[in-house]
């Protein structure tokens, strides 16, 4: 079975670039000060102890687990990062148990277009910024207007051999 993933339409494909325009989601998400590795290390056993179990349904006051999805993303913010965790597209904030750890929010994503570029390997400093330099260079030369920041995606367990990895930069388009 695979694991469930956002849901989104390419508007335009010119490999390995694409602009998407995602449906409306919702992802649990924190805030981890540091650098990247120690912020996708602890920000994901944070959120992963939610999605485990570490949480309290509305109405029946028990603990639920609830279904992993990819990607798991992380955004530069404030000497640190956001976490995020797509949350099932059968979830919404109302829906969703609420976290026992105060340090987890939920939130509701509108429908948004993004531009996207995949490639594999490790995301390091060097690969992240190689790739997010490429992806703004495709954009700006088709006039696409962009968010200044960029976000890390990761869709595979951190057991997948690194040429096998599928990895993105989303950058928001703007209005």
């Amino acid at each position: 079975m695979a694991t469930e993933e956002p849901r989104y339409t390419v508007l335009t494909a010119e490999p390995p670039f694409e602009v998407r325009r995602y449906s409306a989601f919702t992802v649990a998400q924190t805030q981890i000060n540091g650098d990247f590795d120690a912020a996708s290390g602890s920000g994901f056993r944070r959120i992963a102890a939610y999605i485990f179990g570490d949480n309290l349904q509305h109405q029946s006051g028990m603990q639920r687990k609830i279904a992993m999805t990819a990607p798991v993303t992380l955004t530069p913010e404030n000497h640190g990062w956001r976490v995020h965790f797509v949350m099932p597209s059968e979830e919404n904030v109302q829906t969703l148990p609420q976290p026992l750890n105060p340090q987890i929010q939920l939130r509701p994503v509108p429908e948004h277009e993004v531009v996207a570029v995949r490639f594999s390997g490790l995301t390091t400093q060097a690969s992240m910024q190689e790739q997010t330099e490429r992806l703004r260079a495709w954009a700006q030369a088709r006039n696409l207007k962009l968010s200044p920041t960029a976000q890390v995606a990761r869709y595979d367990n951190p057991f997948t051999l690194p040429w096998n990895r599928r990895n993105e930069i989303l950058i928001d388009l703007m209005p």
